[in-house]
């Protein structure tokens, strides 16, 4: 699928922690969050992202997802698939990335989710879970994908999720 004009990239990633924020079990994770949120912040191609209380260290963990303390979300919108990409697996992030099993249970579903929004939109979460819910119940499609949808991206391949949720 190609970009259409006049729109830009948003992406919803939900986590769910296996312990609670404050637990010796995820303070590496946490510790962290500023300086990789930040990184994402100054990435050619960014242009939004979902912010917390701004609290130092927090992210947007006092968000939680469905009611669910150890469920959080990150949702942030990018010029392009490239920049995305770039930002996941051409930076710091990517270390990050390859030890998440570490901070976050492995996911039952689909955790991740892509689609189209026009330039100067900003989510919210309810419509990225919509957006979620969209692609768990129906696959790939214009209105809601993961990375094999997009034809020109291609660092997933050998950097992605090797267990798919079912």
């Amino acid at each position: 699928m190609m970009q259409p004009a006049g729109y830009h990239l948003a992406e919803l990633n939900v986590g769910r922690f296996v312990a609670p924020v404050g637990d010796a079990r995820v303070q590496e994770f946490m510790d962290n969050l500023d300086r990789i949120n930040g990184l994402g912040k100054r990435m050619p191609g960014f242009v939004w992202m979902m912010e917390g209380s701004g609290e130092p260290g927090t992210g947007n963990t006092e968000n939680c997802v469905g009611g669910d303390p150890l469920a959080v979300a990150n949702l942030s919108v990018w010029e392009d698939a490239a920049s995305l990409e770039t930002f996941v697996w051409g930076t710091v992030h990517k270390q990050f990335y390859e030890r998440r099993a570490e901070w976050f249970e492995v996911a039952p579903k689909m955790h991740f989710v892509m689609w189209w929004v026009p330039i100067g939109h900003q989510p919210t979460i309810e419509e990225a879970l919509e957006r979620l819910e969209m692609l768990e119940q129906n696959g790939d499609s214009e209105a809601a994908f993961g990375w094999k949808y997009l034809k020109n991206a291609n660092m997933w391949k050998t950097h992605g999720c090797q267990v798919a949720a079912e």
